[in-house]
């Protein structure tokens, strides 16, 4: 088993870990400052969302150098210094690359924009205007939507042409049918890994080939009356594009290039189209499953899922789980913190790989920015649906201590974005000596998970326990104990007789998310608490 399966990786978004300088933004000597307890929390690799020179209208996913760190950020001697800390404390770091759009300062674009004849014109999409009447600014090349809202071409009038973005207008997107871009991206990967980076988490990678055509994209005929117009249309000439395994393939074999590197790519899919880029075995180590995060808390939803999930991965195809990252909304605030430490136990206890976002192992919620305090280009681009689509309620400062700021900044500093309102009681400090803390029940969910095969590699076994609002399975690995985990996703008590499911007397309860939990280890009258999860060890099996 390599060290992305069997690990935990946790997510960190830089500008709001830890501030190291008194400006507000995170940065990496600010994530140094915290390796001790990042290796606390008994995880195993650290990807760090954007930290390249930008001008940030996009918060790092719009790239201007991809061989550098911003200033914001520290240096490349500073992320060589987090890449030899972290390593020395047995921690992985994975860098965010983003292949698909550059930024509009990227040297490539500046050129590209400059003349229709310059060298690099075609490393990005260009287009004339449509034919018709009109001003030529007006007569957009064909359909296409951006993810962000609004049209995806952009006209430039120095060069009479459209160029084209699937987000901000500051983010054209590369051609990778120029025989010299995917070339020049690879360069880019071997940089980082000849620095010792151990892998990438690849954004938005099944978006990053087009129709050859640029053919207009059909009605979706599912859309809601008010659907926005993004989701008028089917995205099939600019999403999931014929040619575009070939291509991460060419990615893959990069990273193939060295021992134990690993690429994780970015794909909203249903399941059946989300394996095929696992490939033969070539492609994503591991396509991002996104299903927790865009499912109903619902047990019988989810228990589905994991069977069909499971049945459609490809005999070698390992899989992964994610509860929340920077663009979805945290999952205490969408279950609720007793459902957030069940949903914990859900994600340290399936079978394949977790993800974790920071600060959900202590609950942090969402936090209200209000619209004057909005940063997220996503929400300023369409105002009408800031509160459905604002990504800023996720990406708030972590939560160190009681003290002005949080801990995150100098109580002299403005953060970048505003701290939640029940920060000096919801915190890491508060949480460190209290045994019935989250942050407490995700180590011991991690130190479990860790120390047990049958967790860290097992086979998945559902389990019906005859109660619509329980979701049950087990975990087995041979010559190892076993475990049964059942979740309760209801508000009502279970009484449950395990005799038949454990086939043994023996076991007891090795973890439950419910710090009063008062009832004993009897199989034959076995009690699960309203929204409570409980780990049952059974010895030896």
């Amino acid at each position: 088993m390599h060290w992305w399966q069997t690990g935990i990786i946790y997510q960190i978004y830089p500008r709001s870990f830890q501030d190291s300088n008194a400006d507000g933004v995170g940065d990496l000597n600010g994530i140094i400052r915290r390796l001790d307890y990042l290796k606390s929390l008994n995880i195993d690799a650290v990807w760090i969302s954007p930290i390249f020179p930008s001008p940030m209208h996009d918060f790092g996913y719009d790239v201007a150098d991809y061989c550098d760190i911003h200033p914001l950020f520290g240096t490349l001697a500073d992320f060589d210094r987090l890449l030899a800390e972290a390593h020395a404390r047995g921690l992985k770091i994975i860098l965010d690359l983003v292949p698909n759009h550059t930024s509009w300062d990227h040297p490539w674009f500046v050129e590209s924009r400059s003349s229709r004849d310059n060298p690099k014109r075609d490393y990005y999409l260009w287009r004339d205007p449509a034919p018709g009447d009109g001003p030529p600014e007006t007569r957009l090349p064909n359909n296409w939507q951006t993810h962000f809202g609004g049209d995806a071409w952009t006209y430039d009038a120095h060069t009479g042409q459209f160029y084209m973005h699937q987000f901000h207008r500051s983010q054209p997107e590369l051609n990778y049918r120029h025989p010299e871009v995917l070339p020049a991206m690879l360069d880019n990967m071997r940089f980082w890994l000849d620095r010792g980076v151990d892998g990438f988490r690849v954004d938005v990678i099944w978006l990053m080939l087009k129709d050859e055509q640029f053919r207009d994209e059909p009605p979706n005929p599912h859309a809601a009356p008010d659907a926005r117009p993004f989701d008028r249309i089917e995205h099939i000439y600019t999403a999931s594009v014929e040619g575009i395994h070939d291509i991460i393939r060419q990615m893959r074999g990069v990273l193939d290039e060295y021992d134990e590197r690993m690429m994780v790519g970015e794909i909203y899919l249903p399941v059946e189209q989300l394996v095929t880029y696992y490939g033969d075995g070539d492609e994503c180590h591991m396509p991002f499953n996104f299903q927790l995060i865009q499912l109903p808390w619902d047990a019988r939803v989810i228990g589905d899922y994991i069977r069909r999930y499971e049945g459609a991965l490809p005999p070698d195809g390992w899989p992964n789980w994610v509860l929340g990252n920077h663009d979805q909304h945290r999952i205490a605030t969408r279950v609720g913190q007793a459902q957030a430490r069940v949903a914990q136990m859900l994600l340290l206890t399936l079978r394949g790989t977790p993800t974790s976002y920071y600060g959900d192992e202590i609950g942090m919620e969402d936090v209200p920015i209000p619209f004057e305090q909005c940063m997220d280009p996503a929400a300023l681009q369409q105002p009408e649906l800031f509160e459905l689509w604002g990504r800023d309620p996720e990406r708030t400062p972590m939560q160190w201590d009681d003290s002005p700021n949080a801990g995150f900044t100098v109580p002299e500093a403005t953060p970048w974005l505003p701290l939640a309102a029940d920060y000096r009681t919801r915190n890491v400090a508060a949480q460190e000596n209290d045994p019935a803390s989250m942050l407490n029940l995700y180590r011991a969910l991690a130190a479990l998970r860790r120390a047990e095969p049958a967790l860290n590699r097992g086979d998945y076994e559902e389990v019906d326990l005859g109660q619509p609002d329980l979701l049950a399975y087990r975990r087995t690995w041979p010559g190892s104990d076993g475990f049964l985990v059942i979740l309760n996703f209801g508000s009502v008590e279970h009484r449950l007789d395990l005799r038949a499911v454990l086939n043994e007397s023996g076991g007891e309860v090795a973890l439950s998310t419910n710090p009063e939990r008062i009832h004993g280890d009897d199989i034959d009258a076995f009690h699960v608490a309203p929204k409570e999860g409980v780990v049952w060890r059974s010895n030896g099996r």
